[in-house]
């Protein structure tokens, strides 16, 4: 198993979580805004929860999802990374390439810079056929990262574990595969339909 331990991009350092990150990662988690688009905020013991499994996947499988850091200042923003789309979903068992960042990192292009070396890692070197990414319909600025990687929209969902009538339920997922250039990923591996 290759451990991809560290990734740096130009401005950041994608790595293995710290005991340090708890304590920003819990006040990230706590923020309403950071959180705007997941249906409730995390409390302390949940926010160290997601740590706990977000590290044992690491173990596990040698990537997933890194906490992200700028390399300037060494400062703990969040995290980005792959991790598996949940059953129920289009794309289920398949990798997804997300991100969760302070609101101190927002507009800043972290997140786009970070996920592009996450799918880096995974179309080219762990050979991933497709990488997915999903998120609520209202969240424009994720879509917006996403157009960004030349992922391609797919379709339309409702997502199975929120409740129905929820503002968050309809969710759009989008793809990108490692067989076409970056312009033309998704497009020909027929990631165009919209359905529900």
């Amino acid at each position: 198993m290759t451990d991809y331990r560290q990734i740096h991009t130009e401005r950041l350092l994608m790595r293995r979580w710290c005991d340090s990150d708890r304590v920003p990662f819990a006040e990230m988690n706590a923020d309403p805004e950071v959180m705007a688009y997941f249906p409730a905020p995390l409390d302390r013991g949940e926010s160290d929860r997601l740590i706990d499994r977000i590290d044992e996947r690491l173990d596990q499988q040698g990537f997933g999802l890194w906490a992200l850091e700028v390399l300037q200042s060494g400062e703990f923003v969040g995290f980005t990374g792959l991790n598996p789309m949940p059953d129920g979903v289009p794309g289920a068992g398949d990798q997804e390439v997300g991100w969760r960042l302070d609101r101190r990192a927002w507009h800043k292009g972290y997140a786009t810079e970070a996920a592009r070396a996450a799918l880096e890692v995974g179309l080219s070197r762990l050979g991933l056929p497709v990488i997915w990414s999903m998120t609520a319909v209202i969240n424009l600025p994720s879509q917006a990262v996403m157009r960004r990687l030349a992922m391609v929209r797919h379709g339309l969902f409702d997502h199975p574990r929120i409740e129905m009538g929820h503002a968050l339920r309809p969710h759009v997922v989008y793809g990108i595969g490692q067989h076409q250039p970056a312009r033309e990923r998704g497009s020909q591996l027929g990631y165009e339909s919209e359905s529900r």
